[in-house]
């Protein structure tokens, strides 16, 4: 999936990853960029088309589709967290709103176009899918349900010609987590990561040198060969159909 002359929506785009995704698509040579956000800003250049897009409004993602009219990538980044310790099932709610249900919703809005363009998705998640962060557990179990749903999305899609792709990004300097005194990566590496991973056709994307440090693992580990081998009885059970 070359980004050159494509067409690309990217969601939670107003900051942060989005912002930073938005320009190196236009760096990279995209053809329109479609810039989602609950109260779009202007946006410079005449590649770029905002859109009102809260991945949490049905009809704001209904209003997306009709007024997109081709797409090859579609790039789920918007995302919430907070700190909290799960004594509130309210706010375990609303995370998995945004950043479960509403790359589910998004896709699912989306996936006729990116049928018709052989496209890609691409699910910005976090490490904290893979292991809890105990400070942010209600963040860890919507990222880590994202991130099944990521996997599910991949295999059963393939057999329509759409790519889907995990981002499992570590600490980044975004306002989401200006609280944290850790190292963190650039939005803007992160983004040109992010790009240069979809590209060169990488399933799971580690986007920062964090993350860096175990995708070796990860991609030679027991969890992706249990992924790859349960996505193998949706292809038996597409062929045996045929």
């Amino acid at each position: 999936m070359n980004i050159m002359n494509k067409t690309v929506l990217i969601t939670g785009a107003n900051r942060g990853i989005g912002r930073a995704l938005v320009e190196e698509a236009l760096r990279k040579g995209a053809k329109r960029v479609y810039a989602g956000m609950r109260q779009p800003l202007a946006q410079s250049g005449e590649r770029v088309t905002p859109v009102t897009l809260d991945v949490t409004n049905a009809e704001q993602i209904q209003r997306a589709v009709e007024n997109v009219a081709s797409l090859d990538i579609l790039i789920n980044n918007a995302g919430q967290t907070l700190f909290d310790d799960l004594s509130d099932r309210g706010a375990i709610e609303r995370l998995l709103a945004v950043n479960l249900f509403g790359p589910y919703g998004v896709s699912q809005a989306f996936l006729p176009l990116l049928t018709r363009s052989q496209g890609a998705i691409v699910n910005v998640l976090s490490m904290a899918g893979l292991a809890a962060v105990p400070f942010s557990p209600a963040y860890s179990i919507s990222k880590a349900a994202a991130f099944s749903l990521t996997q599910s999305l991949r295999a059963l899609w393939a057999g329509r010609g759409v790519k889907v792709h995990a981002v499992l990004a570590g600490p980044v300097d975004t306002d989401m987590s200006q609280g944290l005194e850790i190292p963190k990566a650039s939005p803007e590496s992160v983004a040109r990561a992010i790009c240069d991973g979809v590209e060169k056709g990488e399933e799971d994307i580690f986007p920062d040198p964090m993350s860096e440090s175990i995708s070796e693992a990860w991609r030679n580990g027991v969890s992706k060969a249990l992924e790859r081998q349960f996505a193998g009885f949706v292809q038996q059970s597409a062929a045996n159909v045929a």
